[in-house]
């Protein structure tokens, strides 16, 4: 499932990370000078050694597919299954894949078994178009779409081409967000679902430190162990073997525990944290969706609690009918000429064997161009999923930032280590 939600405000940042892929066969890693920057619309560098990473309201990498190449941008996302390629811009102003111009192009038969794998991305059964390829329709948690054939071509990731690399070829789609899909060609699905890029590539693990401001970063695929950070602490990911109306079983499901406000456990009951007999309540981390959202019961009490605890030093918009995104209904009033935040109460995810800890400027999020009374708008970057229709906590990329996280597929665990990226840069180029 992606759980993706709409905004069309950047963050407009400019910095230099780099990007480290492992040999698919081998441990060795090969690592790419990448940047962070408000995503443009000019043309992406045709160098074998250079991806583009954007890290706006989404995470984007950008390589090339195809023989000869051209040039994609992909937002990347532990949410999804399916990669795909925008192949046809249905009249929007939008980077496309051009499948006519590559000749390792391969459409899906409607008879592959890949046409008939089961995976949570196709809501709509695959069905045969007019020439008996496998035709499909992605749908997403923020009512966009996808529909198009299911393909394969070689994906270029460095000087290293993956050939034969199932994806959608998607030809017609809807969207919430286009100022932001028309700097993307696609998305790169990266949950542990059959299709998805890293299950394709056989991959054991992979990681990355997403940046704040002016700091550096990494993305890793490797199967090496990463013997220069010392303090991950690791949870488990939950498995179902049975199949459940509402649990996603390719997502990357963690055991949440609890939450603290400035080290006070919030008095929630267990069953609130956990999936119920239908699989609803399961927590993902999704590098998809850009704030994190949490079960009704579980907002409200992380709501109050922040609301008394910054009572006295922060104004709070008094706008019943305001919700950011629709989901962050707790909102302040901040001076338009003040450059810092007072000290905030921190926000603590509790995990079984690890903790996503949260503060300062993660908390807070100025919405662009919202004034009121002379004051800018900022809201607490965490929601409540109920009011958008889903019945799952998500944790998004920004509370991600200037943490490792590493997905031990082999281990089935996810790895967790407060560490400012630009460090991560220097220790794993050394």
């Amino acid at each position: 499932m992606k759980v993706s939600f709409s905004v069309v405000y950047f963050i407009a940042i400019q910095t230099q990370i780099y990007l480290c892929f492992g040999n698919v066969t081998a441990t060795q890693m090969l690592v790419l000078p990448l940047m962070i920057q408000q995503t443009g619309s000019g043309s992406w560098p045709r160098g074998l050694n250079k991806l583009n990473f954007q890290h706006n309201v989404t995470l984007t990498v950008s390589l090339s597919v195809g023989t000869p190449q051209q040039n994609v941008t992909m937002v990347l996302d532990t949410g999804s299954e399916l990669s795909w390629l925008q192949c046809n811009n249905s009249g929007l102003a939008r980077p496309v894949f051009d499948p006519t111009q590559s000749s390792t192009y391969t459409p899906v038969n409607c008879s592959s078994p890949t046409c008939t794998t089961q995976t949570r991305d196709f809501p709509i059964p695959t069905s045969c178009d007019s020439n008996k390829h496998c035709h499909a329709t992605l749908s997403y948690a923020d009512a966009t779409s996808s529909e198009g054939n299911l393909a394969s071509d070689t994906f270029n990731i460095g000087a290293s081409g993956m050939p034969g690399t199932i994806f959608g070829c998607m030809d017609s789609g809807s969207s919430s967000n286009t100022g932001e899909d028309n700097k993307t060609t696609g998305l790169m699905g990266m949950n542990r679902g059959p299709l998805s890029f890293v299950s394709q590539m056989n991959f054991s693990k992979f990681s990355y430190c997403i940046p704040g401001s002016d700091h550096l970063g990494v993305l890793v695929f490797s199967d090496g162990n990463s013997t220069w950070l010392k303090s991950l602490n690791y949870t488990p990911l939950i498995q179902i073997s049975t199949p459940l109306p509402y649990f996603d079983r390719s997502a990357y499901t963690v055991h949440l525990q609890g939450i603290k406000v400035s080290e006070k456990i919030l008095p929630l009951p267990k069953s609130i944290l956990e999936p119920d007999h239908t699989g609803a309540g399961q927590t993902m981390i999704d590098s998809g969706t850009q704030f994190s959202f949490l079960l009704g019961p579980a907002y409200s009490a992380l709501k109050n609690d922040f609301l008394n605890q910054t009572n006295g030093t922060l104004r709070v918009l008094d706008d019943p009918d305001y919700a950011f995104q629709g989901a962050m209904d707790l909102c302040y009033l901040l001076p338009l000429n003040k450059t810092t935040l007072p000290v905030l109460p921190s926000i603590s995810l509790m995990f079984d064997g690890a903790e996503m800890n949260i503060s300062g400027d993660k908390l807070l999020y100025t919405v662009p161009g919202e004034v009121r009374h002379n004051s800018s708008v900022a809201c607490l970057t965490f929601g409540n999923s109920d009011l958008l229709g889903i019945e799952a906590y998500i944790i998004g990329h920004h509370h991600q930032q200037n943490l490792w996280i590493e997905f031990d597929l082999e281990n089935s665990r996810v790895g967790i280590a407060p560490v400012q990226c630009d460090i991560a840069s220097q220790k794993i180029r050394s």
